[in-house]
């Protein structure tokens, strides 16, 4: 009998990092594998010696890269691959990616370092980008789930406030997709295949996301958003992703950003897929 680890950040205290877990221990043990919840502490990093009792597995619902990087050197397998949770995770180097391989996005300009202590206010570097995204912008941290540090600046005060705010973070400067305020969709991806996807929308925040006050519906595809969502997942190279997509001009899809650890819940309550089930299937798969 096969068996898996489902790691999960041991540090937050919401109840859905756990849930999100269950999920998918659930699923595996449908499928017969012997799955054990564990939280990211809970394996020791202790890089000089083996990892003891090592599962034939691991679905890693965390972002530390560095406990999937050790998993993945002791030769288990780790769904997604730490580069890839790396990737996603920093939002500017996803979108260094998507660009890369052309993938339909918002224009979006990447902060450059600034140390916290100094400044580049008289540079003239902003008035650059004011000229070049307009107001409103969306300015954008690298790090942040569930549309949290996302912000909508509409003002020039409020521009130069958290540029010197975000000094010595990784962030980006992106354009507001007016067509786009309140709704999204968010497409869920296994390996080459569409398993779900819902409709989200909001009628008091510029973010769709559930976690924001957003609802959300089952939704059909249309072929031209079906094609750009697997495109976004391919490009940042994620086997399981959460693509978001905005609907820019005439309504044609742009990438909000790839989730390479989308949770599931509110999309099995939506749509009554339990996305889980089709992650178990494509790993066992991979690895027979």
């Amino acid at each position: 009998m096969k068996s898996c680890w489902v790691i999960y950040n041991g540090s937050l205290t919401s109840d859905k990092f756990e849930d999100q877990a269950r999920l998918v221990q659930e699923a595996a043990e449908r499928a017969g594998v012997t799955a054990k919840i564990l939280k990211n502490y809970e394996v020791l990093m202790d890089v000089e010696n083996h990892i003891a009792n090592a599962p034939d597995f691991v679905v890693f619902l965390d972002k530390d890269t560095l406990l999937a990087t050790h998993l993945k050197n002791a030769g288990i397998p780790v769904f997604n691959d730490p580069e890839v949770i790396e990737t996603c995770d920093n939002k500017a180097k996803q979108y260094l990616e998507l660009a890369k391989h052309g993938v339909a996005m918002p224009k979006t300009i990447i902060a450059p370092k600034v140390y916290p202590n100094f400044t580049i206010a008289d540079s003239g570097y902003y008035e650059h980008v004011l000229e070049t995204l307009g107001l409103p912008m969306i300015i954008k941290e690298g790090h942040g789930s569930f549309g949290m540090k996302v912000y909508l600046i509409e003002t020039k005060d409020a521009f130069d406030e958290k540029v010197h705010e975000l000094r010595g973070v990784d962030y980006v400067f992106q354009e507001f997709i007016e067509s786009s305020r309140g709704r999204d969709l968010r497409v869920n991806i296994v390996g080459d295949q569409i398993i779900a996807a819902m409709y989200r929308h909001s009628e008091t925040d510029f973010r769709a996301n559930i976690t924001n006050g957003g609802v959300a519906e089952v939704v059909e595809l249309t072929t031209v958003q079906e094609t750009l969502a697997m495109e976004a997942a391919k490009a940042v190279g994620a086997e399981f992703a959460g693509v978001d997509l905005l609907f820019g001009p005439d309504e044609q899809p742009l990438v909000c950003e790839v989730n390479g650890a989308a949770h599931i819940r509110n999309l099995l309550n939506v749509t009554g897929i339990n996305v889980a089930d089709a992650m178990i299937a494509y790993i066992l798969e991979k690895i027979k």
